[in-house]
């Protein structure tokens, strides 16, 4: 996750879906302005005792952020969306206040252990039973779908099933495994693009009755007064 985002220190971050904090724990080190956001009460005080007075702390829902546009340099949900109502809506939210980049870490549904905990629901009460599953090409889809073709990039880890060991840890750090896309967590990164809206203007002047045309030049601009009653403004490129 930190890799991925590249915070600077001093850069505000917002954590939706904080849960108990760990996942604040490596911004916390890097001097960064962090704000967790979680639904539970219950999760946030085991935050709060974990992280003190080094994050701001709110109570909120993903899909209805109490932030205005733009709050944030940087958002991140981790393992959130599985656990959310709408997870396009909160991926909208996440994009409309934070201005730089967004994270989103999930629980991968092409991994080995993603189907195994799948399978483990069927016959027992976890909480993955309430959990929604997702590649890396439906998060790609849900992100498009709200904020266009917007530069995206992804890795995965624990690519290596089985007992770790430090031959698996050296080659869990090698980014050829890291862009293998059935690792059991995923990470895609989203470099947020300002998006602009255009609105046709109509110019309108009043100048007194005048025989012949009045023209004047403004840089490259040509106005010419093509109407001597009405006095209507036409703007003409001229090169």
């Amino acid at each position: 996750m930190v890799d991925m985002l590249k915070p600077l220190p001093g850069e505000t971050i917002l954590d939706i879906g904080c849960g108990t904090g760990e996942s604040l724990l490596p911004f916390v080190r890097m001097g960064l302005n962090i704000t967790g956001l979680d639904a539970s009460p219950y999760m946030l005080d085991i935050a709060l005792e974990k992280i003190q007075n080094r994050a701001a702390f709110h109570r909120g829902y993903a899909e209805d952020l109490p932030f205005d546009d733009n709050s944030f340099n940087h958002a991140c949900m981790f393992t959130t969306l599985e656990f959310v109502d709408q997870p396009q809506k909160a991926i909208e939210e996440a994009c409309r206040v934070a201005k730089d980049r967004l994270f989103i870490g999930f629980l991968n549904s092409f991994a080995i252990k993603g189907i195994q905990r799948r399978i483990k629901g069927i016959f027992s009460d976890t909480i993955y039973n309430k959990a929604r599953f997702f590649s890396i090409w439906k998060i790609r889809q849900l992100v498009r779908s709200v904020v266009g073709d917007v530069p995206l990039s992804w890795r995965t880890v624990c690519c290596i099933p089985g007992n770790p060991n430090r031959l698996a840890g050296k080659l869990e750090t090698s980014e050829l495994i890291q862009r293998f896309p059935f690792g059991a967590f995923a990470g895609v990164l989203v470099t947020l693009v300002p998006r602009y809206r255009t609105i046709p203007m109509t110019l309108k002047y009043r100048t007194k009755k005048s025989p012949g045309a009045m023209t004047g030049f403004a840089g490259n601009v040509r106005f010419e007064d093509s109407d001597q009653h009405h006095g209507s403004l036409s703007i003409r490129k001229t090169g």
